[in-house]
């Protein structure tokens, strides 16, 4: 599993708004994206920690497969950044273990 996450800086005063325009920008854009196991945009407990979003892919090749996409160019407005890579506040993890539990 390959694993990207996004920092965002958001001001406390605009949060509301953020929340409800990423999140209608995921439910639109990231419905059928190939790869793609699961999307979430996490909330920080301090104002003065940025929101993450969190993307869980099958693997690297299928992250490189969405920045390619229309799914992605319409999240964001343009294609990939110049390189193919993603923005400074992006990190990616690729999973070494993993527990889940049954429930």
């Amino acid at each position: 599993m390959y694993i990207v996450m996004n920092r965002l800086e958001v001001p406390a005063e605009q949060a509301a708004e953020f929340e409800a325009r990423f999140g209608g920008n995921m439910a639109s854009t990231l419905d059928g994206v190939s790869g793609l196991r699961r999307a979430a945009l996490l909330r920080p407990h301090r104002d003065e920690d940025p929101y993450v979003a969190v993307m869980e892919f099958e693997d690297e090749a299928a992250f490189q497969g969405w920045l390619q996409s229309d799914a992605f160019r319409a999240a964001h407005g343009h294609g990939p950044r110049e390189g193919g890579g993603p923005g400074p506040s992006v990190s990616s993890y690729e999973v070494v273990t993993e527990v889940a539990n049954p429930a």
